[in-house]
């Protein structure tokens, strides 16, 4: 079985996913749970648009109906609505989805029963549980069409009905699973909603890396249409996509920062490759870095709540927001936590913002200290070259100064290897190399004082490590 774990799921080539391999590893996952004493009574089963989805789907609910659990089928909705419902019905459940990659490929996000993301420990376990002999018992199929509509009446709810009254939003649908929901969130919210991009056949959406047609695009539509922000997602909904009224696509680590403020967090765990405004900003009580991954932030958020933080929040690079306790609005509202990666709230949150101070959302994103990210990848390395590589910038400082010599400004005063190589420089410059979990791929981040500066490290630095990968 080629499948395996990556930084949020297991993820493989569609033609490595037939039927017998996702109903193993769902079986594998079930048989994890009752060996940990936490066996459901149903499990919930959600996919996205892709054109595997539909066939992995029905076999992750053969595969529940075999070990004599209720499959619960919720049709097409965005990942962190699966998971709020699985938190409301103390249920577990799979998510078919692939989020951003190539429709080539696809991948199953398990979720424990009560909605949490499952941990590096769980997936051990789900691989050792692989093969083993199930139930081989039959039980019933439901079907729940409710679920993303209560995942849509949560943030309206918290925000308000009518707090976006008179701001039009474009909302680029592309094949989002969520595109439905998202629009009638904006709607319930009082926007005038500006439908754009629909499509249906899938595109891949990586809000960390968004192409220059794709950026193009986006400035197009909001000049063309005068629209105050433009909002989408990945495929499976967990990441967001926010552009301001130039066009500008921002940061999804500055859309964190900014909705993690706005929401009232004071603790905030974010991964290495997340821009060091955050802590700059001087908004937070407590920062916490981590490898890079839902899980790993996960961690690190329920550590800063063992150390006393009153409410933590989480975010990733991607923009992909966890909140961690209830967050309360000012009129009394509250939001329930929701410790998996989100777009709806984040998105929702700064636009609420924009409308209630009567700001742009560039405004507000100035508000930030001005720290720039930018990231790249270089595709189908070979992956033991790679590695090597990697150890070598780890063990030698001498290799590391010697790859960014005249790239990146300054000395080099630090090398992290909490994930990757991240190298820092006395400018403030970082450059910061790993492996991708889901792809033979090397991921590199770049941060600087300016957007062109950051994008130039990236791009500088890919070139040199594929000629010394040649």
């Amino acid at each position: 079985m080629a499948l395996r774990f990556g930084t949020s799921g297991l993820r493989g080539l569609v033609a490595e996913m037939g039927d017998a391999v996702c109903e193993a590893h769902v079986r594998a996952f079930l048989a994890h749970l009752r060996g940990t004493g936490a066996e459901p009574r149903e499990v919930l089963v959600g996919r996205d648009l892709r054109p595997s989805s539909p066939r992995i789907a029905a076999a992750c609910r053969r595969a529940i109906r075999a070990e004599g659990l209720v499959a619960v089928g919720c049709g097409v909705v965005p990942t962190p609505a699966l998971a709020l419902e699985a938190g409301r019905r103390r249920a577990a459940a799979v998510m078919v989805t692939g989020s951003h990659i190539p429709f080539d490929r696809n991948g199953l996000k398990f979720y424990r029963p009560g909605g949490e993301e499952i941990s590096k420990e769980d997936e051990a376990g789900i691989l050792v549980a692989l093969g083993r002999e199930g139930r081989g018992r039959s039980a019933r199929v439901r079907v729940d069409a409710g679920v993303g509509r209560r995942y849509v009446a949560r943030s309206v709810a918290f925000f308000g009905a009518g707090c976006l009254g008179g701001m039009r939003v474009g909302l680029y649908e592309h094949s989002a699973a969520g595109r439905a929901h998202m629009r009638a969130a904006l709607a319930g919210l009082g926007a005038e909603v500006v439908p754009l991009g629909r499509s249906d056949s899938f595109v891949p959406i990586d809000t960390e890396a968004i192409p220059p047609d794709q950026a193009a695009r986006i400035r197009d539509w909001v000049a063309e249409h005068g629209l105050a922000a433009l909002v989408s997602t990945d495929g499976d909904g967990d990441r967001p996509l926010v552009a301001d009224e130039t066009g500008r696509v921002l940061r999804g680590d500055a859309l964190g920062a900014l909705a993690a403020r706005l929401l009232g967090a004071d603790a905030v765990a974010a991964p290495l490759n997340a821009s060091t405004a955050l802590e700059a900003s001087g908004w937070f009580a407590r920062v916490l870095r981590t490898r890079i991954g839902s899980p790993h932030v996960i961690e690190g958020m329920a550590r800063l709540k063992r150390e006393g933080a009153r409410l933590v929040s989480g975010y990733e690079a991607n923009g992909g927001f966890l909140l961690g306790g209830t967050a309360v609005s000012p009129e009394g509202r509250r939001l329930a936590p929701l410790p998996t990666r989100d777009a709806m709230v984040p998105a929702l949150a700064l636009l609420a913002a924009a409308a209630r101070e009567g700001r742009t959302l560039s405004a507000l994103a100035g508000d930030l200290p001005e720290r720039a990210t930018d990231s790249g990848r270089l595709q189908e390395v070979d992956v033991a070259a790679a590695g090597r590589l990697l150890d070598g910038l780890a063990g030698s400082r001498a290799a590391a100064t010697a790859l960014l010599s005249g790239l990146a400004e300054g000395e080099l005063t630090a090398v992290d290897t909490l994930d990757g190589v991240r190298m820092r420089l006395a400018s403030g410059e970082i450059v910061h190399l790993r492996l991708s979990g889901n792809a033979p791929e090397l991921r590199c981040y770049g941060e600087a004082a300016t957007g062109e500066r950051a994008a130039e490290l990236v791009s500088g630095t890919i070139a040199r490590v594929a000629r010394m990968l040649v």
